[in-house]
């Protein structure tokens, strides 16, 4: 056996192993899914039908299997709580990431211009929220927004309210809470990018008669866009299927996508109307990662 032949199997393995990771933990559960949503709702234990027994034979299988039907699709087409919880959440999530960008990329431009000693403190400083659970620091902004909280009690303080102000069970409640969240999120990605940049681009910009402005605008920008993008979709995601802070911290008025999909498992017990719901959810979700996966080839493309 040839040296080369050796070396080139721990290769091929670790090529193969995340294939096999993705067919074990999101293809195969993702396909438990898919039938669920094809089925019906039953009063039983799985609570639909029909379940498949592969012990019974292949005919038993084979009914069971023409017994499945598009109808909880049919379903979310036709109700307009599913309609406008799709769009709620999509809606939610496009304002929330645009603050967070509006919010992160000066912090994240601000950390890569700092001195390279003060940048790792700087990192650490965005990183520490994470060391705490995630649902203690949603509990701690509900603690914060009511109304005899720290928030209210600053205000009157300074004299801005004569009286307390109503943030819980609000949308501003909620922004609050996702974009506490979820800004590191946005930005890690643009301060990697942006910490990567040839500093005699600018000045070469400056050479050329740039305003600081103007060369921002024309080289930072630009070069910053895989970090956005990035960043961008980090953040609209997962916002976009959240349950916990909009559940905790916004009002019952209108559901995101998240709560509809919680409230059928659990309280209706509809698996398949809620599995119909997760995978359409997937589908819209899959559209901005195609998007940016296309946008970066072309860059690749355009940078050979």
């Amino acid at each position: 056996m040839s040296r080369h032949s050796i070396f080139a199997r721990p290769a091929r393995l670790a090529a193969v192993v995340p294939y096999l990771w993705l067919l074990a933990f999101f293809l195969v559960p993702f396909g438990f899914v898919l039938k669920i949503s094809l089925s019906q709702t039953a009063i039983a234990q799985p609570p639909y039908l029909p379940v498949f027994d592969l012990s019974a034979g292949w005919e038993v299988f084979k009914a069971a299997l023409s017994e499945l039907s598009f109808e909880n699709y049919r379903l979310l087409i036709s109700d307009n709580l599913y309609l406008l919880s799709y769009l709620r959440s999509v809606m939610v999530a496009c304002v929330a990431t645009a603050i967070l960008l509006l919010l992160g990329y000066p912090i994240a431009y601000a950390m890569a211009r700092l001195p390279r000693q003060w940048q790792g403190v700087a990192m650490m400083l965005i990183i520490i929220p994470f060391w705490t659970s995630f649902l203690i620091r949603v509990y701690a902004w509900i603690n914060i927004l009511q109304k005899d909280g720290l928030l209210n009690g600053v205000l009157m303080t300074l004299g801005i309210t004569s009286e307390p102000l109503v943030w819980l069970a609000t949308d501003i409640a909620m922004y609050i809470g996702l974009v506490y969240s979820y800004l590191p999120f946005m930005i890690l990605p643009l301060y990697a990018t942006l910490s990567k940049m040839d500093g005699s681009l600018l000045e070469a910009a400056a050479d050329l008669g740039c305003s600081p402005f103007r060369a921002f605008w024309l080289v930072t920008f630009p070069l910053s866009l895989p970090g956005i993008g990035a960043g961008v979709l980090l953040c609209f995601i997962p916002i976009t299927g959240e349950f916990v802070i909009p559940d905790l911290l916004a009002g019952s008025s209108s559901m995101m996508i998240g709560q509809t999909i919680w409230l059928e498992f659990f309280t209706n017990r509809d698996w398949p109307l809620a599995s119909a719901t997760a995978v359409v959810l997937l589908a819209l979700l899959i559209v901005p990662l195609l998007f940016y996966e296309r946008t970066q080839l072309r860059r690749m493309e355009g940078g050979r």
